[in-house]
Formats: structure tokens, C-alpha cells, sequence
């Protein structure tokens, strides 16, 4: 996790839920994230909706050049990693479990930007496949930013978040960068070694 504004959601996220697998929808409060809120959403669990945006913060919405409100978390992402942000979603809301989101868009003729996605789970009402928060973030201010749409968003690199991350990204072995010898098969990896 390099960037502030998920570093410290993670953080508030990880104070919130205390022992609990996740905090309530109703626990969290703007003005206790209002240094990160620009960045930050909330998204609805509804896999035929496309896990639409509850809430888009305004740096989030200058980065898709329009108001995200009501618009389906899937439709950011290229076609090819939908069925993997899919997955992801499931495994966040059915193992209660944390990721980190690696990925890079750009407009076209611009330099593409590399983008840090949060995604935490959170309880409505006792429910645990109702509400996501999460944070989207560049790592650098592109001179287009709220000029220009980022475009549709490939996925680069996931994390599954545990206990020990609330410090800076490591490279150890929870993290994978997408690649051909890594195979994802429900919410586990396999490593195929090439000879």
C-alpha cells in the first residue's frame, strides 16, 4: 500500500471493525476520513447491477470525469478483467477479506497513470453482501485529471490484505502481479513454474 488515502482508510477501516470480520455500513463516519473522503466510495453488493456506486468521492470522480453515483463499479474496467474484479467482490464479501487493486488508464495520445484501489468489506444491517468501501487513487496528478476520463482501468497486480499491512507495500508473497505463471482458481493462486 504506497498511497495515503489508502493507508489511511485501511487504517480507520481496521480501528472500526476492531474484532469483528467487518465493521456496519452505519459505523463509519465522514468527518473521522475527511483528509481521504475525496478518494473514497462506497459500492452496493449487486452482482446484476454491477456493484453499483452508493458514494464517489470528487478526486474519484475528476478521474472518470463524471459523477459516479448510481454507475456500476464493473463498467470502469477493461472487458478482460471484469470476470476477475468479479471474483474479487465475492471473495470480499464472502470471506470478509480486504484487497488491494493494482491498475493502470490513461486517455488516449495521454501517458496512462498507475491507480491504487482499496476495497473493504462492510456490514448493512447484519448483512455481509450489501456494502463495499473503498478508495481509488493515482499515484501522480496527470496534468488531464478532471479534464479528461481515465478510460477503462486494467488490472495490474491484487493483494489480499491481512493483519501486517498497514505499512508500505513489501513485494513479499501475498502479493501477486498478474502474470501467465499465476492462475487464479476461486480465491487461491497457482504457480506454474516455467522450465
Amino acid at each position: 500500500m504506497k498511497l495515503a488515502a489508502s493507508q489511511q482508510l485501511y487504517a480507520y477501516w481496521r480501528e472500526l471493525k476492531g474484532a469483528r470480520a467487518a465493521p456496519e455500513r452505519s459505523d463509519v463516519d465522514p468527518g473521522a476520513i475527511r483528509g481521504v473522503l475525496a478518494d473514497t466510495f462506497i459500492l452496493e453488493f449487486d452482482r446484476r447491477a454491477g456493484h453499483p456506486f452508493r458514494i464517489s468521492g470528487s478526486r474519484t470522480n475528476a478521474l472518470f470525469a463524471r459523477e459516479l453515483r448510481g454507475q456500476p463499479f464493473l463498467d470502469l474496467w477493461r472487458e478482460a478483467d471484469r470476470a476477475e474484479i468479479v471474483d474479487i467482490v465475492a471473495s470480499i464479501a464472502d470471506e470478509a477479506r480486504p484487497f488491494l487493486l493494482g491498475a493502470s488508464g490513461g486517455p488516449p495520445g495521454a501517458a496512462p497513470v498507475d491507480i491504487e484501489t482499496l476495497l473493504l468489506p462492510l456490514r448493512h444491517r447484519g448483512a455481509t453482501h450489501a456494502r463495499l468501501l473503498g478508495a481509488c487513487a493515482p499515484r501522480a496528478a496527470p496534468a488531464w485529471l478532471g479534464l479528461l476520463e481515465v478510460g477503462k482501468l486494467a488490472l495490474i497486480s491484487l493483494r489480499s490484505l491481512g493483519h501486517a499491512d498497514l505499512g508500505g507495500f513489501d513485494g513479499g508473497n501475498a502479493a501477486r502481479a498478474l502474470s501467465p505463471d499465476f492462475l487464479r482458481r476461486g480465491h487461491l493462486f497457482v504457480y506454474s513454474a516455467r522450465r
